[in-house]
């Protein structure tokens, strides 16, 4: 079956149309590991490759996890949320999911009234 693209609500987000909301979560401990966006030719090339395809809004272009760092996200299971305007990629996470070197982008806890780092860093940049 193809995917249904149809089925997703895309939206304009910085002056770029047809994007989607793209979570990425660990699928073997559940943890969130970044949100970005993706669009139609990102999904069928995560969906082809077996690697997560975002959009940048701020470079206005397609791009690989990991492309430059080595820190690929190797997609397990994938799910559309019940408006269709998020998608949810369980992941296999090689090295660092966030581009300053954690694991996880949710690296800061609010705690005290302030923030603080409660993640861990598994690489000088991701």
């Amino acid at each position: 079956m193809d995917f249904p693209y149809d089925k997703l609500k895309y939206r304009s987000i910085d002056g770029v149309e047809g994007l989607v909301v793209a979570i990425a979560q660990d699928a073997d401990t559940d943890e969130v590991l970044m949100v970005a966006f993706t669009n139609k030719e990102g999904i069928e090339r995560s969906l082809a490759s077996g690697m997560v395809h975002y959009y940048s809004t701020s470079r206005k272009k397609l791009w690989l996890k990991g492309e430059s760092s080595g820190h690929f996200q190797k997609i397990k299971e994938m799910y559309v949320d019940c408006d269709g305007d998020a998608v949810l990629f369980r992941v296999e996470q090689v090295g660092a999911a966030c581009h300053e070197g954690y694991r996880s982008c949710f690296f800061r806890r609010y705690k005290d009234k302030r923030l603080e780092i409660a993640g861990k860093k598994v690489a000088e940049k991701g």
